[in-house]
């Protein structure tokens, strides 16, 4: 084994490789990558944005970013990550971001704030993975990404549709998907979303496989189904941790029952390499509900698992 390296996070000299730490010490960045704000020569920059002031039921998501980070640490040893028989950092350079920034006593500033971080990062020609967080976060992500791609698909894992009408245009993480169809960040026709089990009677055009669905058809239907669906559009994946029944994820704000396993997520997202997918963020992890870290190790799996399918495509 290659020689034992403190605090990668601070340390590591190369952007590329994993080096030897202990995975239960050091500073905590996502899957160990070097923290840094030098967006030279990177591909994927991880950042977070700890903002719960959205949510309409419990409270915390704004842990998220760190407890997933803390999370991936037990997942960065070197080598390949199953079922990927191949090291992404091999071929993928990382950083950790950091955080992005707001003054939670001005919650109106706070869309056009993380906007402008996230626009920050893709004019540099790098792409994001961002770790939530409440889902309204993803309200002003795809606005950044729109301005760089146009109208998205949008591959929306979730137990809620996020798509409720109201006309006023809240801070809040039940109708920003209604919002963003409606300015046409996103294409409905050409999005889906994955393991609903809330009601709404009103889709908005998007395409909903239930977790009812999603269950009676097998994981490789859903694959199907999305790829149908997004076709070769530009794609941006949202995952709300939620979409995962609580007894794989229940440190989260909105619990529901009846949601898919982390087996059942982990195989649809794996079977999406082929889209041309441009960002994904995972959401709602709030850790103090939360038992044995497995929300946040879940989430963590998720976005190690993106990465995976970008490194994929550059081997």
């Amino acid at each position: 084994m290659s020689e034992w390296t403190p605090d990668r996070a601070f340390t590591a000299e190369a952007l590329t490789g994993m080096g030897n730490e202990p995975t239960y010490a050091g500073a905590l960045s996502f899957m160990r990558r070097r923290y840094s704000r030098d967006l030279e020569g990177v591909d994927v920059a991880v950042s977070g944005v700890p903002l719960d002031l959205a949510t309409t039921n419990r409270p915390g998501a704004r842990f998220g970013p760190a407890g997933v980070r803390a999370a991936s640490a037990q997942l960065s040893w070197p080598g390949g990550y199953w079922p990927f028989d191949f090291d992404p950092f091999g071929y993928l350079k990382v950083i950790d971001y950091g955080d992005c920034a707001f003054d939670h006593g001005t919650p109106d500033k706070i869309p056009e704030i993380i906007e402008a971080h996230a626009t920050t990062i893709l004019d540099a020609g790098v792409s994001m993975l961002t770790l939530g967080g409440d889902h309204f976060i993803t309200y002003p992500l795809l606005r950044a990404h729109h301005a760089v791609h146009g109208p998205l698909s949008l591959i929306h894992f979730d137990a809620h549709s996020d798509t409720w009408r109201e006309d006023d245009k809240r801070i809040d993480h039940g109708s920003m998907f209604f919002h963003a169809a409606q300015e046409g960040l996103v294409a409905p026709e050409r999005s889906v979303q994955i393991g609903i089990r809330t009601g709404n009677h009103e889709t908005h055009g998007f395409n909903i496989l239930h977790a009812d669905w999603v269950h009676e058809n097998s994981a490789a239907a859903t694959i199907a189904e999305v790829k149908r669906v997004v076709g070769d559009r530009k794609a941006y994946v949202t995952f709300d941790i939620d979409c995962l029944d609580p007894s794989f994820a229940p440190g989260t704000g909105t619990p529901v029952c009846g949601g898919l396993s982390t087996h059942q997520a982990l195989a649809i997202l794996r079977g999406l390499g082929e889209l041309d997918l441009v960002a994904m963020d995972v959401v709602e992890v709030a850790p103090a509900y939360d038992s044995a870290d497995i929300t946040s190790l879940a989430a963590a799996t998720l976005g190690l698992h993106y990465l995976c399918l970008l490194a994929a495509k550059r081997r």
